[in-house]
């Protein structure tokens, strides 16, 4: 199950008291205080980690805790320090403050990670307020509150192709033929159900990343169908893939549907619409496919490629176009 976004409560570790005791041993008359500190209450921990898929782990549980910190000790031993929380999630996460709508952090990089909450510090024990004029102090300092809060993550998929399309148009079978990946391919429309990423290796050690956003149809920038749900996802993307399919089977008209896409894009986001576009219609063994294509030159003034992901016609093009625009540089 993919889950992108969840809210969660967080709450660090209460600080350990402080310790009131007095040494007491044989020989030793007046041995004075000696109450230790007490331990710091745990961190909470918000952590990228690029083995972490979804945020499915945080939305089957509201609250998380760091441990508390414990109490001190007499012959003035510190109380220990409560573990830290670290919650691992997905690179490309941004955390919000969820009474606040406010952006604290977003985890671009992997092993990224910030303190969320605080632990709270430990009380001071009865050997700290010894002086001249208190030589048996009887007070010892209780340990502070950790901090709680609110938090909104939303995961946007960080990746340099963007691959977009109405339903059917073969964005899942392109995906699986230039990456590793393997989404759901069959014929017929919404498939595909949530974001996929792919690797696209073309060189030892080059690639680009394609992230392949599904249910895009008119009205989704207003919630309508799949696509609200994860148009966000392409927001990080540097360059838009819109495949164009040449004869859907509801009987549209594939220019028509390629400005409906666009006006979804840039509704939902401004940016969007000014964002590096390639065009690419697919299924070329279909008759209508080079008529398309002649149609976005002629029409719309765009240089579309035409493209087969089944028989692998006009990918290489494709590809060293994405590879020009991206000025690809080493990844691992």
């Amino acid at each position: 199950m993919f889950v992108d976004e969840a809210a969660i409560d967080v709450v660090a570790g209460k600080g350990g008291d402080g310790c009131s005791s007095f040494r007491r041993e044989k020989y030793v008359p007046r041995g004075g205080p000696d109450g230790g500190d007490g331990g710091k209450g745990g961190d909470v921990i918000i952590r990228a980690n690029q083995n972490v898929a979804s945020l499915l782990q945080l939305a089957n549980q509201r609250v998380w805790k760091a441990q508390n910190g414990e109490q001190g000790g007499s012959s003035q031993c510190h109380g220990k320090n409560g573990r830290d929380l670290v919650i691992d999630v997905p690179v490309g996460t941004m955390v919000f403050d969820l009474n606040h709508d406010l952006l604290l952090k977003d985890l671009k990089e992997n092993e990224d990670s910030f303190i969320v909450a605080r632990g709270g510090f430990g009380g001071k024990g009865n050997m700290r307020f010894k002086s001249a004029t208190m030589r048996s102090p009887t007070i010892a300092q209780p340990g502070e509150k950790g901090q709680s809060r609110s938090i909104r993550l939303e995961l946007r998929m960080i990746a340099d192709v963007g691959l977009v399309g109405f339903p059917n148009a073969g964005k899942s079978t392109l995906l699986s033929r230039l990456t590793k990946a393997k989404p759901k391919i069959a014929n017929y429309p919404f498939t595909t159900m949530t974001p996929h990423l792919g690797l696209a290796q073309i060189g030892p050690d080059r690639g680009f990343v394609i992230a392949d956003i599904p249910g895009l149809i008119e009205g989704a920038s207003e919630g309508v169908g799949l696509g609200h749900d994860f148009l966000r996802h392409i927001q990080r993307a540097g360059v838009i893939l819109h495949l164009v399919e040449p004869a859907p089977i509801d009987g549209t008209d594939p220019i028509s549907n390629y400005k409906a896409i666009r006006r979804e894009l840039e509704n939902f986001d401004e940016e969007l619409g000014k964002r590096l576009e390639i065009v690419a219609v697919t299924k070329n063994d279909l008759p209508q496919g080079v008529e398309v294509q002649k149609r976005f030159k002629d029409e719309l003034g765009i240089d579309a490629f035409l493209i087969s992901a089944v028989t692998g016609y006009g990918l290489k093009a494709l590809v060293d176009k994405i590879d020009q625009i991206l000025k690809p540089k080493p990844r691992w």
